[in-house]
């Protein structure tokens, strides 16, 4: 047992360090309660409040500040724009319908991979945000969003030319992911309006 008396120092010095060493620092930012203050009082003037908050509400990453929430709602406006888009592949697949309804489903096709591409680089665009460039960015990811809203809306006028019952599914889909796509609009001029630069409209 010749060891231990050389363990006894470092077993008297471990014991005297104060505990608030090991444990661990308490993080406001990291506070559920803060996060969905936040959440709730950035999307009280969104164009759909309600969906901003349940859709912000359930998105797992981080949401604690202006910029987590403006990628957290591009991020759930681009997985809906994903989902919609495998969802009219199918539909394609299908070879169903008129040449005029199977035109429009192509163009919807085709403007939804297009909302799919601006949200990515949108997305892309807020994760590397530099403070030299911030004002540039930022205009980029305005642009690419309202890019993707205004192909949501295309797409959505090209639904007359489908049959009633597919076109109401298609609707339904799309327009939500437009309403999401608005919200997310919206919380990007939030983040830009902060550095003092003028809202554009969503």
């Amino acid at each position: 047992m010749r060891f231990l008396p050389s363990l006894l120092p470092l077993l008297l010095l471990l014991h005297s360090l104060p505990y608030s060493a090991a444990a661990p620092k308490h993080n406001p930012h990291n506070n559920p309660t803060n996060s969905s203050h936040l959440v709730r009082s950035s999307c009280s003037h969104a164009s759909y409040p309600n969906l901003c908050i349940h859709s912000l509400s359930t998105y797992a990453g981080p949401a604690n500040t202006p910029r987590d929430l403006a990628q957290a709602a591009v991020t759930v406006s681009l997985s809906r724009a994903r989902r919609i888009s495998s969802y009219l592949a199918q539909l394609s697949n299908s070879d169903q319908g008129t040449k005029r309804e199977r035109s429009a489903l192509s163009a919807c096709i085709d403007l939804m991979s297009e909302s799919v591409d601006e949200l990515t680089r949108t997305l892309d665009e807020l994760k590397h945000l530099h403070a030299e460039t911030f004002r540039f960015q930022m205009s980029n990811a305005q642009t690419w969003v309202s890019a993707a809203l205004t192909d949501d809306d295309t797409c959505l006028d090209g639904f007359e030319e489908l049959d009633v019952k597919v076109k109401a599914d298609m609707k339904r889909k799309v327009t939500n992911a437009a309403r999401v796509t608005s919200n997310a609009l919206y919380l990007i001029n939030r983040l830009d309006e902060s550095r003092g630069r003028p809202r554009s409209k969503p």
